[in-house]
């Protein structure tokens, strides 16, 4: 019961603490791209919210918010199965909330976030229930056709379990879903393959990934293979292949990835416990230094704004893509301009959910014009972009 409050607890705190970022927060280009352009399930999913409440970014984010807050409860349902304490489960709930990539699934719309809570939703009930899970599947190939790695799994675990109707199932959705996503696999060998894993380990942390990467090469030795397993391995396995010959996005395989957690938390605890006290040192050292710098790096997200001061260039800070358009559009709101003519399409697209629509009796650029007003974004003080308006006369 203790825990069980503390469970609560923390997705509360944690959801305020989400909430309390999006005001610090711009609508991001592949953003306002999914909101306009796309008439995928995620477009109409936020479609939803944004023309029933308040056209503001409180309306564009909660949808993915309610969304994080479904994929952590599902989580803990997956981990009651793999992890037999109560506080056990509750560190790799903190653990999870931490994860840097969590953070953005969170905030940012994005097929990520969709993709956490409908894997999580299909493994938590599989283990609850079994094969019924796989009535899910049809629906998420038209949900989101990126579902292909968990279908390539499910192929593999039919012929490990030794019932291949599930691999003929699995197989069929699989070229279903290779159509409609339409897969490229092509191009020469490049060097994709380390930036690949590079931002796995943003995504996870650097000790995080590699301890998941561990657990699966290590499972795989000792024969531990399950419907979890496989489908992180395969998703896994699968964007490294691709990235030695094209550039992948990697946010796309990541959220399969999340299924190793229970996996690596029963590892890493089985491992600590069958031994004795002054051998765990070591243990010990990793998992706080894990949490340490999971911690650090949620701190730099909540507070990203003040790192500002650190970059030369603005435009390399990490939040920079989801800044700056808000408070642009609020000044030019104050000047009474409702409409402008961007000289870059990817600004003014995201000024259309501010209520700054497109004309050309006014230009704004970066560019000094005679008669042109200009406008500095700043946060704490430092100048981030420079704008010009001008109202031209016809």
């Amino acid at each position: 019961m203790r825990t069980t409050l503390f469970i609560f607890f923390l997705i509360i705190l944690h959801t305020v603490l989400l909430v309390a970022q999006i005001g610090g927060l711009s609508i991001g280009y592949n953003e306002a791209t999914i909101l306009y352009s796309e008439t995928g399930f995620l477009h109409h999913y936020i479609q939803f919210f944004v023309n029933h409440f308040p056209n503001n970014d409180l309306a564009l984010r909660l949808p993915m918010i309610a969304l994080h807050v479904l994929s952590f409860f599902l989580l803990y349902g997956i981990s009651r199965f793999y992890l037999v304490r109560e506080s056990d489960r509750l560190w790799l709930m903190l653990i999870y909330v931490l994860l840097p990539g969590i953070t953005s699934a969170a905030l940012v719309v994005d097929p990520a976030g969709l993709k956490i809570a409908l894997t999580f939703l299909f493994v938590y009930l599989f283990l609850r229930f079994g094969m019924y899970a796989y009535t899910l599947l049809p629906i998420y190939v038209w949900i989101d056709a990126s579902f292909l790695p968990l279908f390539l799994a499910i192929i593999f675990y039919g012929i490990m379990i030794k019932k291949y109707p599930i691999a003929l199932f699995a197989a069929a959705l699989s070229i279903i879903a290779s159509i409609r996503s339409g897969v490229y696999i092509g191009g020469a060998p490049n060097g994709h393959f380390l930036d690949a894993l590079g931002i796995y380990a943003a995504i996870f942390s650097p000790i995080v990934f590699l301890y998941l990467f561990y657990v699966m090469y290590r499972r795989f030795i000792t024969k531990e293979r399950d419907l979890l397993w496989l489908i992180a391995t395969v998703a896994f396995g699968m964007s490294l292949l691709l990235s030695f010959r094209q550039r992948v996005e990697v946010q796309s395989f990541a959220p399969f990835l999340m299924l190793i957690l229970p996996l690596a938390a029963q590892t890493f605890l089985h491992t600590y416990r069958i031994r004795l006290r002054m051998f765990r040192k070591r243990y010990q050292y990793l998992f706080y230094s894990a949490l340490a710098i999971l911690v650090i790096n949620i701190l730099a997200v909540f507070f990203n704004q003040h790192l500002y001061r650190f970059f030369k260039d603005p435009t390399l800070h990490f939040s920079y893509p989801m800044q700056v358009i808000k408070e642009l559009a609020q000044e030019l709101h104050k000047q009474n301009i409702t409409c402008v003519h961007a000289d870059d399409e990817r600004t003014q697209l995201r000024l259309r959910f501010y209520g700054i629509r497109e004309c050309r009796n006014v230009t704004l650029d970066e560019h000094v014009r005679e008669n042109g007003s200009k406008v500095t974004i700043s946060y704490n003080g430092v100048p981030v972009k420079t704008l010009y308006v001008t109202k031209l006369h016809n």
